[in-house]
């Protein structure tokens, strides 16, 4: 019989019901690794300001049909990468889809995952980049799920996978499809230029050591080695702030306006996220489309998140296998830590600290 190998893919979550979305904003901003307040302060807050962000929320998820789109996109994704792995050998693979603020959250899929009984476990975040708001915060929650539930097998994390080659050239093939098309639809005189866009994090976070920002430059260096024309005009931008507090930039919207300055079309890569959720389907193809016509800038285009791409699937399926291969509980997408010495929130500089420690 085939050892079992349960993959537990980590993702955000979204409202499934317009009534889901303030109890999603919710458990969005009572995470402690969000909103990063006293204790005492954080229930009370994050219910104010879910109520305040409650009615333009909805308002969003109404353009998508009432909910959110991510649950049924990674059960695809999950679906795709089971069939990639299951290929008759040694090893069963099973994905599970656990989300950090909607259902199905990690107390439901850990009761799912001890109930098929596998032999081993594989963290796979669906965030190419570590961050401690993000992977971090869905893995505490699950090791928190696991220890309720009696759930207690050997467990991999795969931490990242900003820079992976095979994860890289699957984006550039998407990126060089777009570009080309964009450049075909516009005239020969007007500039194009790509925004690599990804979701913002407050500035004192990235200053406390989170390993984010750097991690996006470094998805941004490797997809662009794989392009036709790295030359081309691009940078780096972030979008969707939503706290009052200095957040890391430029803004994508400032890299818009720019853009309608220097007279230039812009290609958006959601370079952060992939899978099509509210802050590409609205963000992107509503309010900043609507912005930038409003400018003037001479054309607008996106480039799709990756949702169930073959390429993206593989490399996925490769990243699978390499992580479990590798003989540690912890690694990125190369194995050992990846990040710069002065990224403490690195989770491979935070385990040898605590082995230290101890």
């Amino acid at each position: 019989m085939p050892r079992r190998v349960a993959i537990v893919l980590l993702n955000l979550g979204g409202p499934d019901a317009p009534a889901s979305v303030r109890p999603f904003l919710e458990n969005l901003f009572a995470d402690p690794a969000i909103l990063r307040v006293p204790g005492f302060v954080r229930p009370w807050l994050a219910k104010l300001i879910a109520w305040r962000r409650t009615k333009p929320a909805l308002e969003n998820y109404m353009i998508l049909g009432g909910k959110s789109p991510l649950l049924e996109l990674t059960q695809a994704q999950g679906q795709a990468l089971d069939a990639a792995l299951n290929d008759g050998g040694e090893l069963e693979y099973r994905s599970f889809v656990c989300m950090r603020y909607w259902h199905p959250m990690s107390d439901e899929v850990a009761a799912q995952v001890k109930a098929w009984a596998p032999d081993e476990a594989l963290l796979l975040p669906l965030y190419p980049q570590f961050s401690t708001t993000t992977t971090g915060s869905s893995v505490t929650a699950w090791e928190e799920a696991c220890a309720k539930a009696g759930l207690s097998v050997p467990t991999t994390t795969l931490c990242c996978f900003h820079s992976d080659g095979a994860y890289a050239a699957a984006t550039a093939r998407m990126v060089q499809a777009a570009y080309d098309k964009a450049r075909a639809e516009l005239d020969p005189a007007v500039p194009l230029r790509i925004l690599w866009t990804a979701h913002g994090l407050p500035e004192s976070i990235v200053k406390a050591g989170d390993p984010y920002q750097w991690q996006v430059e470094q998805t941004v260096a490797a997809v662009t080695r794989h392009l036709r024309t790295p030359e081309a005009d691009a940078t780096i931008c972030y979008q969707s702030r939503v706290t009052p507090q200095k957040w890391i930039g430029p803004s994508t919207e400032a890299e818009i306006e720019r853009a309608a300055h220097d007279k230039a079309a812009i290609l958006l890569v959601p370079i952060a996220f992939v899978s099509e959720h509210s802050e590409t389907l609205v963000e992107l193809d509503v309010e900043y489309r609507e912005e930038a016509d409003k400018l003037g800038v001479p054309g607008y285009f996106r480039v799709p998140a990756q949702n169930s791409d073959p390429g993206f699937i593989a490399a996925l399926a490769a990243l699978a296998r390499g992580a479990l291969g590798g003989g540690r509980s912890l690694c990125s997408f190369a194995g050992a830590r990846q990040c710069p010495r002065q990224h403490g929130d690195c989770p491979h500089g935070r385990a040898k600290a605590q082995a230290l420690a101890a």
